[in-house]
């Protein structure tokens, strides 16, 4: 039987942390069979009703379902919800004859888990972060196949494929071992930064982490007293605090914007990124050889700092709590690290080596794995 992956409903949607892997597999899919059928299916609210037409490909909206975690009065909307989505998300696999379903997480994932089963179709999972999301817990079950981000998350038959990498991510990965000095010297010039110095991203993600704004900006001084420039990303609504903090440096080492839309420019003349630990930037920094400060959310369920933590364990990174990164934390750590090119050297070799640039294609691998298991002749593409 061909392994031939030709008609695929892909599932995941709400945040970038979903949608990004999603359209990742997405073109991997359509390299290796240009007529495959790809379906998405997503909410008419999250990212994904933007991304993924955008991307050309077709997007299915489903009820969102979101699980309680305790009894509420959504509880006893639930079943209906969930019997509209489940079947929308039937009609979905029977629209296109799909072969597999391939989910990411998110409130979509659970009803297109119940369709796949239910149609007897292979499920494969790919569950970014350390700590998997109720909706992947579930749909293990199931699974065919089940790809994880990092080592040790816990999901039954896991096997490791790292982040599938978004495509701007990807190219920047081969363009930096082809000609990483000249990319750099080409981002510098886009952003108005000088290549030859050693250069310091700052980032909270796309809303900002006041905390790493306050410190950071806080140390300003002794960052720039050390040689170093830095590109602060602050978030939106967030950067007239830092500009007044920094106001009096040199603005054109300490540069300060809201975002960034082309982040890929930022990691190309990046030495050192102070950021969070969500699993998309734990996977792209370490992808790219790019040592960093992690600062997990000191919210939630824990899972950033466990995403790090392998990463950290071999030496490509630090991790600090939140309530440590202080302006003088980073007056004390940060100047010294920026000088010593040899440490920073040293930790990149580290992050390149515990990072994985193939993601894509090793989910793929996974469902055609589950493909050709079921036995499904794909021979032709199907009309």
């Amino acid at each position: 039987m061909s392994s031939a992956v030709v008609s695929v409903v892909l599932a995941g949607g709400g945040t970038a942390g979903h949608v990004n892997p999603l359209l990742a597999v997405a073109d991997e899919v359509r390299r290796r069979q240009p007529g495959a059928r790809v379906l998405a299916l997503g909410t008419t609210t999250g990212l994904e009703a933007d991304l993924v037409p955008a991307r050309g490909y077709e997007l299915r909206p489903i009820p969102r379902v979101p699980l309680p975690r305790r009894p509420s009065p959504e509880l006893l909307r639930l079943p209906g919800r969930l019997t509209a989505a489940v079947r929308a998300a039937e009609d979905a696999i029977d629209e296109i004859d799909a072969q597999a379903v391939i989910g990411f997480g998110g409130y979509v994932a659970t009803p297109a888990y119940l369709a796949a089963k239910r149609k007897g179709v292979p499920i494969v999972i790919h569950e970014q972060n350390a700590r998997p999301g109720l909706a992947n817990r579930l749909g293990a079950r199931w699974a065919a196949r089940v790809g994880l981000t990092f080592p040790g998350t816990p999901l039954r038959g896991g096997t490791l494929t790292g982040l599938p990498l978004r495509q701007a991510i990807a190219e920047l990965v081969e363009a930096r071992e082809a000609d990483a000095a000249g990319l750099r010297a080409r981002a510098a010039a886009e952003l108005g930064l000088d290549p030859a110095l050693p250069t310091l991203v700052v980032t909270g993600g796309s809303l900002g982490a006041l905390s790493l704004n306050r410190a950071v900006s806080g140390a300003a001084a002794q960052i720039l007293a050390a040689g170093a420039q830095v590109l602060h990303l602050t978030g939106k609504g967030k950067a007239d605090e830092v500009r007044e903090t920094v106001a009096g440096v040199d603005a054109e080492r300490y540069q300060v914007r809201e975002y960034l839309e082309q982040m890929e420019l930022a990691y190309a003349v990046a030495d050192l990124v102070v950021c969070r630990s969500g699993a998309g930037s734990v996977a792209e920094l370490a992808a790219l050889g790019i040592p960093a400060v992690y600062v997990p959310l000191p919210i939630g369920n824990g899972e950033q700092r466990l995403n790090a933590a392998p990463l950290v364990s071999a030496g490509g990174g630090l991790l600090v709590d939140d309530a440590d990164v202080t302006p003088a934390w980073v007056a004390a750590e940060v100047p010294s690290l920026l000088a010593d090119r040899e440490r920073l050297g040293v930790m990149a070799k580290a992050a390149r080596a515990a990072g994985t640039s193939d993601g894509a294609a090793r989910v793929v691998d996974l469902v055609e794995q589950a493909v050709r298991s079921a036995g499904t002749d794909t021979t032709e593409v199907r009309s």
